[in-house]
Protein backbone atom coordinates (compact mmCIF):
# COMPACT_ATOMS: atom_id res chain seq x y z
CA UNK A 1 0.00 0.00 0.00
CA UNK A 2 1.24 3.70 -0.83
CA UNK A 3 2.05 5.75 2.03
CA UNK A 4 -0.68 7.70 0.86
CA UNK A 5 -3.22 5.21 1.16
CA UNK A 6 -2.40 3.87 4.66
CA UNK A 7 -5.28 5.76 6.65
CA UNK A 8 -7.71 3.39 4.19
CA UNK A 9 -9.73 1.40 6.55
CA UNK A 10 -10.78 -2.43 5.75
CA UNK A 11 -14.08 -2.12 4.10
CA UNK A 12 -17.20 -2.56 6.56
CA UNK A 13 -14.70 -1.80 9.25
CA UNK A 14 -15.16 2.29 10.77
CA UNK A 15 -14.00 4.69 13.17
CA UNK A 16 -16.02 6.93 15.05
CA UNK A 17 -14.98 10.62 15.18
CA UNK A 18 -16.11 12.90 18.19
CA UNK A 19 -19.87 13.93 17.07
CA UNK A 20 -20.82 10.25 16.48
CA UNK A 21 -19.03 8.62 19.18
CA UNK A 22 -20.31 10.40 21.78
CA UNK A 23 -23.63 9.76 20.64
CA UNK A 24 -22.90 5.94 20.64
CA UNK A 25 -21.34 6.45 24.47
CA UNK A 26 -24.35 8.71 25.40
CA UNK A 27 -26.93 5.61 24.05
CA UNK A 28 -24.82 2.75 25.54
CA UNK A 29 -25.02 4.86 29.01
CA UNK A 30 -28.60 5.09 28.49
CA UNK A 31 -30.02 1.69 27.87
CA UNK A 32 -27.62 0.02 30.51
CA UNK A 33 -28.79 2.15 32.97
CA UNK A 34 -32.35 1.09 31.88
CA UNK A 35 -31.39 -2.37 31.45
CA UNK A 36 -30.10 -2.20 35.61
CA UNK A 37 -33.63 -0.44 36.03
CA UNK A 38 -35.60 -3.48 34.75
CA UNK A 39 -32.76 -5.95 37.34
CA UNK A 40 -30.94 -6.78 34.43
CA UNK A 41 -27.04 -7.23 36.27
CA UNK A 42 -24.06 -6.14 33.95
CA UNK A 43 -21.44 -8.32 32.48
CA UNK A 44 -18.45 -8.12 30.42
CA UNK A 45 -17.39 -11.11 28.03
CA UNK A 46 -13.71 -11.47 26.63
CA UNK A 47 -13.59 -10.14 22.83
CA UNK A 48 -11.96 -13.50 22.50
CA UNK A 49 -12.12 -16.83 23.28
CA UNK A 50 -11.33 -20.21 22.43
CA UNK A 51 -13.01 -21.41 19.19
CA UNK A 52 -14.16 -24.48 21.08
CA UNK A 53 -16.11 -22.59 23.76
CA UNK A 54 -17.06 -19.73 21.28
CA UNK A 55 -18.97 -21.74 18.57
CA UNK A 56 -19.96 -25.42 19.48
CA UNK A 57 -23.14 -26.65 19.03
CA UNK A 58 -24.49 -22.69 17.43
CA UNK A 59 -24.28 -23.32 13.88
CA UNK A 60 -22.22 -22.76 10.69
CA UNK A 61 -23.52 -19.38 10.19
CA UNK A 62 -22.04 -18.36 13.10
CA UNK A 63 -19.03 -19.98 12.21
CA UNK A 64 -18.78 -18.47 8.88
CA UNK A 65 -18.81 -14.90 9.84
CA UNK A 66 -16.29 -15.53 12.99
CA UNK A 67 -12.42 -14.25 12.26
CA UNK A 68 -10.31 -16.77 13.72
CA UNK A 69 -6.47 -17.11 14.42
CA UNK A 70 -4.42 -19.42 15.94
CA UNK A 71 -3.04 -19.03 19.68
CA UNK A 72 0.75 -18.70 19.80
CA UNK A 73 0.60 -19.51 23.59
CA UNK A 74 -1.44 -22.43 23.79
CA UNK A 75 -1.48 -24.00 19.68
CA UNK A 76 -5.88 -23.86 19.80
CA UNK A 77 -7.24 -21.83 17.38
CA UNK A 78 -8.87 -18.71 18.74
CA UNK A 79 -12.18 -16.22 17.83
CA UNK A 80 -12.90 -12.67 17.99
CA UNK A 81 -17.01 -12.81 18.78
CA UNK A 82 -19.17 -12.29 16.02
CA UNK A 83 -22.15 -12.36 18.69
CA UNK A 84 -22.57 -11.95 22.24
CA UNK A 85 -25.16 -14.01 23.07
CA UNK A 86 -23.57 -17.22 23.43
CA UNK A 87 -20.54 -16.02 25.36
CA UNK A 88 -23.46 -14.68 28.05
CA UNK A 89 -24.82 -17.98 27.78
CA UNK A 90 -21.91 -19.59 29.03
CA UNK A 91 -21.59 -17.24 31.68
CA UNK A 92 -25.25 -18.38 32.69
CA UNK A 93 -24.33 -22.05 32.26
CA UNK A 94 -20.53 -22.21 34.02
CA UNK A 95 -19.61 -19.24 35.34
CA UNK A 96 -22.59 -18.06 37.40
CA UNK A 97 -24.95 -20.97 37.56
CA UNK A 98 -27.23 -19.69 39.66
CA UNK A 99 -30.66 -21.22 40.36
CA UNK A 100 -34.08 -19.70 39.28
CA UNK A 101 -34.60 -16.76 36.57
CA UNK A 102 -31.06 -14.88 35.84
CA UNK A 103 -31.05 -11.74 34.06
CA UNK A 104 -28.01 -10.64 32.30
CA UNK A 105 -26.88 -7.22 30.21
CA UNK A 106 -23.75 -6.45 27.77
CA UNK A 107 -22.47 -4.20 25.70
CA UNK A 108 -19.19 -4.57 23.67
CA UNK A 109 -17.29 -4.54 20.26
CA UNK A 110 -17.80 -7.55 17.38
CA UNK A 111 -16.41 -8.79 14.40
CA UNK A 112 -17.71 -9.88 11.36
CA UNK A 113 -15.72 -11.71 8.67
CA UNK A 114 -18.05 -10.21 6.13
CA UNK A 115 -21.10 -7.60 6.25
CA UNK A 116 -24.27 -9.67 6.98
CA UNK A 117 -26.41 -7.80 4.42
CA UNK A 118 -24.92 -5.48 1.54
CA UNK A 119 -25.78 -2.42 4.51
CA UNK A 120 -24.21 -3.80 7.47
CA UNK A 121 -21.08 -3.12 9.28
CA UNK A 122 -18.40 -5.76 9.89
CA UNK A 123 -17.75 -4.11 13.80
CA UNK A 124 -20.92 -3.45 15.45
CA UNK A 125 -21.04 -2.82 18.96
CA UNK A 126 -23.32 -5.36 20.41
CA UNK A 127 -25.74 -3.80 23.38
CA UNK A 128 -28.06 -7.01 24.32
CA UNK A 129 -30.02 -8.54 27.46
CA UNK A 130 -31.35 -12.06 28.11
CA UNK A 131 -33.39 -14.26 30.29
CA UNK A 132 -32.46 -17.58 31.65
CA UNK A 133 -34.35 -20.16 33.35
CA UNK A 134 -38.13 -19.12 32.17
CA UNK A 135 -39.52 -21.17 29.46
CA UNK A 136 -42.57 -19.25 29.94
CA UNK A 137 -43.74 -16.67 27.52
CA UNK A 138 -43.93 -14.21 29.90
CA UNK A 139 -40.17 -14.28 29.49
CA UNK A 140 -40.63 -13.46 26.00
CA UNK A 141 -43.01 -10.92 26.61
CA UNK A 142 -40.64 -9.26 28.83
CA UNK A 143 -38.04 -8.91 26.55
CA UNK A 144 -39.75 -7.65 23.37
CA UNK A 145 -41.15 -4.85 26.13
CA UNK A 146 -37.69 -3.96 27.08
CA UNK A 147 -36.46 -4.00 23.94
CA UNK A 148 -39.62 -1.75 22.59
CA UNK A 149 -38.32 0.71 25.33
CA UNK A 150 -34.65 0.94 24.84
CA UNK A 151 -35.47 1.57 20.96
CA UNK A 152 -37.90 4.42 22.25
CA UNK A 153 -35.65 5.82 24.55
CA UNK A 154 -33.03 5.78 22.43
CA UNK A 155 -34.97 7.56 19.60
CA UNK A 156 -37.76 9.38 21.30
CA UNK A 157 -40.48 7.79 19.71
CA UNK A 158 -42.42 4.47 20.75
CA UNK A 159 -44.94 5.51 17.88
CA UNK A 160 -42.52 4.98 14.64
CA UNK A 161 -41.40 1.49 16.27
CA UNK A 162 -42.57 -1.66 13.84
CA UNK A 163 -42.51 -5.26 15.56
CA UNK A 164 -41.98 -7.56 13.15
CA UNK A 165 -43.00 -10.88 14.81
CA UNK A 166 -42.38 -14.94 13.55
CA UNK A 167 -41.36 -18.23 15.25
CA UNK A 168 -39.00 -20.89 13.47
CA UNK A 169 -41.14 -23.50 15.30
CA UNK A 170 -43.16 -23.65 12.90
CA UNK A 171 -40.43 -24.11 10.08
CA UNK A 172 -38.79 -26.78 12.55
CA UNK A 173 -42.47 -28.86 12.84
CA UNK A 174 -42.84 -29.08 8.45
CA UNK A 175 -39.48 -29.90 8.27
CA UNK A 176 -38.98 -32.86 11.09
CA UNK A 177 -42.03 -34.73 9.09
CA UNK A 178 -39.20 -36.39 7.73
CA UNK A 179 -35.60 -37.01 7.46
CA UNK A 180 -34.03 -34.64 5.35
CA UNK A 181 -30.26 -34.48 6.19
CA UNK A 182 -28.62 -32.00 7.71
CA UNK A 183 -27.12 -30.18 4.69
CA UNK A 184 -30.67 -29.97 2.82
CA UNK A 185 -31.68 -28.42 5.92
CA UNK A 186 -29.58 -26.04 6.10
CA UNK A 187 -30.00 -25.32 2.43
CA UNK A 188 -33.79 -24.58 2.82
CA UNK A 189 -32.98 -22.86 6.33
CA UNK A 190 -30.57 -20.63 4.10
CA UNK A 191 -33.08 -19.92 1.45
CA UNK A 192 -36.10 -18.84 4.02
CA UNK A 193 -33.73 -17.18 5.70
CA UNK A 194 -32.82 -15.16 2.86
CA UNK A 195 -36.05 -15.11 1.08
CA UNK A 196 -34.54 -16.34 -2.20
CA UNK A 197 -37.61 -17.95 -3.80
CA UNK A 198 -35.19 -19.81 -6.52
CA UNK A 199 -33.15 -21.43 -4.25
CA UNK A 200 -35.69 -22.31 -1.96
CA UNK A 201 -37.75 -23.71 -4.75
CA UNK A 202 -34.51 -26.00 -5.70
CA UNK A 203 -33.59 -26.93 -2.24
CA UNK A 204 -36.88 -28.43 -2.03
CA UNK A 205 -37.63 -30.48 -5.23
CA UNK A 206 -36.62 -33.69 -3.90
CA UNK A 207 -39.34 -33.16 -0.91
CA UNK A 208 -42.42 -35.32 -0.60
CA UNK A 209 -45.34 -32.79 -3.04
CA UNK A 210 -47.29 -31.74 0.04
CA UNK A 211 -44.39 -30.46 2.14
CA UNK A 212 -42.42 -29.02 -0.60
CA UNK A 213 -45.57 -26.78 -1.42
CA UNK A 214 -46.16 -26.34 2.04
CA UNK A 215 -42.56 -24.81 2.10
CA UNK A 216 -42.85 -22.87 -0.70
CA UNK A 217 -46.23 -21.39 0.79
CA UNK A 218 -44.29 -20.20 4.04
CA UNK A 219 -42.98 -17.43 2.01
CA UNK A 220 -46.43 -15.79 1.43
CA UNK A 221 -47.48 -15.79 5.00
CA UNK A 222 -46.46 -12.25 5.99
CA UNK A 223 -48.81 -9.06 7.28
CA UNK A 224 -51.09 -8.70 9.44
CA UNK A 225 -53.04 -10.64 12.49
CA UNK A 226 -55.17 -12.24 9.53
CA UNK A 227 -51.95 -14.23 8.21
CA UNK A 228 -52.27 -16.95 10.99
CA UNK A 229 -55.68 -17.65 9.83
CA UNK A 230 -53.90 -18.51 6.43
CA UNK A 231 -51.13 -20.38 8.68
CA UNK A 232 -53.73 -22.52 11.00
CA UNK A 233 -54.97 -24.11 7.54
CA UNK A 234 -51.89 -24.44 5.99
CA UNK A 235 -50.40 -26.55 8.67
CA UNK A 236 -53.80 -27.93 10.18
CA UNK A 237 -52.03 -31.86 10.19
CA UNK A 238 -48.90 -30.38 12.61
CA UNK A 239 -49.56 -30.02 16.10
CA UNK A 240 -46.01 -28.58 16.95
CA UNK A 241 -46.41 -26.40 14.33
CA UNK A 242 -50.31 -25.12 15.53
CA UNK A 243 -48.44 -24.48 18.95
CA UNK A 244 -45.92 -22.30 17.24
CA UNK A 245 -48.65 -20.29 16.01
CA UNK A 246 -50.66 -19.94 19.34
CA UNK A 247 -47.49 -18.52 20.50
CA UNK A 248 -47.20 -15.93 18.25
CA UNK A 249 -51.07 -14.95 18.42
CA UNK A 250 -50.60 -15.18 22.02
CA UNK A 251 -47.47 -12.67 21.99
CA UNK A 252 -49.18 -10.31 19.58
CA UNK A 253 -52.26 -10.00 21.80
CA UNK A 254 -50.50 -9.17 24.35
CA UNK A 255 -47.92 -6.76 22.47
CA UNK A 256 -50.80 -5.33 21.01
CA UNK A 257 -52.55 -4.29 24.25
CA UNK A 258 -49.25 -3.24 26.07
CA UNK A 259 -47.87 -0.90 23.56
CA UNK A 260 -50.69 0.26 21.21
CA UNK A 261 -48.69 2.63 19.55
CA UNK A 262 -46.25 -0.25 18.18
CA UNK A 263 -47.32 -1.25 14.35
CA UNK A 264 -46.55 -5.17 13.95
CA UNK A 265 -46.15 -7.11 11.58
CA UNK A 266 -46.12 -10.53 11.03
CA UNK A 267 -43.83 -13.61 9.32
CA UNK A 268 -43.44 -16.90 9.74
CA UNK A 269 -41.06 -17.63 7.04
CA UNK A 270 -39.00 -15.21 8.78
CA UNK A 271 -35.64 -17.40 10.69
CA UNK A 272 -33.84 -14.33 12.09
CA UNK A 273 -30.74 -14.06 13.22
CA UNK A 274 -28.46 -17.57 14.21
CA UNK A 275 -29.41 -20.95 13.74
CA UNK A 276 -29.10 -21.25 17.22
CA UNK A 277 -32.81 -19.54 17.73
CA UNK A 278 -35.59 -22.07 19.00
CA UNK A 279 -39.17 -20.40 18.91
CA UNK A 280 -40.19 -16.75 18.91
CA UNK A 281 -38.18 -14.24 17.06
CA UNK A 282 -38.91 -10.77 17.11
CA UNK A 283 -37.56 -7.89 15.11
CA UNK A 284 -37.81 -3.42 15.43
CA UNK A 285 -37.48 -1.63 12.68
CA UNK A 286 -37.39 1.77 12.59
CA UNK A 287 -38.86 4.54 9.12
CA UNK A 288 -35.80 4.80 6.40
CA UNK A 289 -33.79 1.85 8.12
CA UNK A 290 -33.70 -1.18 5.89
CA UNK A 291 -32.12 -3.28 8.30
CA UNK A 292 -33.83 -4.14 12.36
CA UNK A 293 -32.12 -1.57 14.26
CA UNK A 294 -32.87 -4.44 17.20
CA UNK A 295 -33.44 -8.24 17.44
CA UNK A 296 -34.02 -11.21 19.10
CA UNK A 297 -35.92 -14.70 20.20
CA UNK A 298 -35.80 -17.63 22.24
CA UNK A 299 -32.43 -20.01 22.16
CA UNK A 300 -33.36 -22.51 24.88
CA UNK A 301 -30.55 -24.79 25.95
CA UNK A 302 -27.33 -23.44 24.26
CA UNK A 303 -26.01 -23.53 27.80
CA UNK A 304 -26.33 -27.49 27.24
CA UNK A 305 -22.94 -27.48 25.43
CA UNK A 306 -21.81 -26.23 29.31
CA UNK A 307 -23.12 -28.86 31.11
CA UNK A 308 -26.18 -26.70 32.53
CA UNK A 309 -29.35 -26.12 29.34
CA UNK A 310 -31.67 -23.59 30.45
CA UNK A 311 -34.38 -21.71 28.92
CA UNK A 312 -33.24 -18.50 27.45
CA UNK A 313 -34.41 -15.67 25.90
CA UNK A 314 -32.79 -12.30 24.99
CA UNK A 315 -32.29 -9.18 21.87
CA UNK A 316 -29.17 -7.40 20.97
CA UNK A 317 -28.85 -4.13 19.15
CA UNK A 318 -26.33 -2.38 17.08
CA UNK A 319 -25.09 0.43 19.14
CA UNK A 320 -24.20 2.71 16.28
CA UNK A 321 -27.16 2.15 14.08
CA UNK A 322 -29.25 2.62 17.33
CA UNK A 323 -27.55 5.56 17.40
CA UNK A 324 -27.73 7.29 14.01
CA UNK A 325 -31.65 6.75 14.05
CA UNK A 326 -31.50 8.66 17.44
CA UNK A 327 -32.96 12.15 17.54
CA UNK A 328 -29.77 14.34 17.90
CA UNK A 329 -29.19 15.90 21.24
CA UNK A 330 -30.22 19.45 20.69
CA UNK A 331 -29.28 20.82 24.35
CA UNK A 332 -25.40 22.06 24.13
CA UNK A 333 -23.64 22.69 27.22
CA UNK A 334 -21.36 25.46 28.39
CA UNK A 335 -17.64 25.90 26.70
CA UNK A 336 -15.70 27.69 28.98
CA UNK A 337 -11.58 28.54 28.88
CA UNK A 338 -9.69 28.89 31.18
CA UNK A 339 -5.85 29.58 31.96
CA UNK A 340 -3.17 27.02 32.00
CA UNK A 341 -1.81 27.99 35.72
CA UNK A 342 -4.67 27.04 37.87
CA UNK A 343 -5.01 28.61 41.57
CA UNK A 344 -6.81 27.38 44.72
CA UNK A 345 -9.95 29.04 44.16
CA UNK A 346 -9.95 28.95 39.90
CA UNK A 347 -9.44 24.97 40.60
CA UNK A 348 -12.47 25.09 43.12
CA UNK A 349 -14.63 27.26 40.18
CA UNK A 350 -13.99 25.15 37.85
CA UNK A 351 -15.16 22.24 39.93
CA UNK A 352 -18.21 23.69 40.25
CA UNK A 353 -18.71 25.06 36.53
CA UNK A 354 -18.10 21.34 36.10
CA UNK A 355 -20.33 19.74 38.34
CA UNK A 356 -23.00 21.99 36.97
CA UNK A 357 -22.78 19.95 33.07
CA UNK A 358 -20.34 23.11 31.96
CA UNK A 359 -17.16 21.41 29.73
CA UNK A 360 -14.26 23.60 30.77
CA UNK A 361 -10.98 22.77 29.15
CA UNK A 362 -7.41 24.34 29.58
CA UNK A 363 -6.22 26.85 27.43
CA UNK A 364 -1.88 26.56 26.28
CA UNK A 365 0.01 28.81 24.96
CA UNK A 366 -2.96 31.30 24.30
CA UNK A 367 -4.92 29.07 22.38
CA UNK A 368 -8.24 28.23 23.33
CA UNK A 369 -10.22 25.01 22.51
CA UNK A 370 -12.24 26.46 19.41
CA UNK A 371 -15.68 25.45 21.31
CA UNK A 372 -15.24 27.20 23.59
CA UNK A 373 -17.01 30.72 23.76
CA UNK A 374 -16.36 31.84 27.13
CA UNK A 375 -13.42 32.54 29.29
CA UNK A 376 -12.44 32.46 32.85
CA UNK A 377 -11.17 35.65 34.41
CA UNK A 378 -10.12 37.09 37.66
CA UNK A 379 -12.50 40.56 38.66
CA UNK A 380 -11.22 41.72 41.78
CA UNK A 381 -11.16 38.58 44.21
CA UNK A 382 -13.31 36.19 42.20
CA UNK A 383 -13.48 33.90 38.99
CA UNK A 384 -15.90 34.66 36.51
CA UNK A 385 -16.87 34.02 33.05
CA UNK A 386 -17.02 36.63 30.54
CA UNK A 387 -17.56 36.25 26.63
CA UNK A 388 -14.66 35.77 24.64
CA UNK A 389 -13.56 38.07 21.74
Amino acid sequence: MTSNKRWLLPDGIDELLPERAKAVENTRRQLLDECARWGFQFVIPPLVEFTDSLLVGLGADLDVITCKFADRLSGRTLGVRADITPQVARIDAHSLGEEGITRLCYAGSTLHSAPQSPMDSRSPIQLGAEIYGCASASADLEIIDLMLALVAQATGSEGAITLDVGHVGVYEALLSQLDTGDDLSAEVFDALQRKSLPDLRASVAELPHSLAQTLMALTDLHGSIEVLAKARALVAESPAALAAIAEVEAVVAAVSREHPEVAIYIDLAELRGFQYHTGLVFAAYLPGHGSAVAKGGRYDNVGGVFGRARPATGFACDLKALADASDPISVRPRYIALPADLDPELAAEVVRLRQQGCVVIRSHDGQHDARCGEFLVKRGSKWVCEPLA
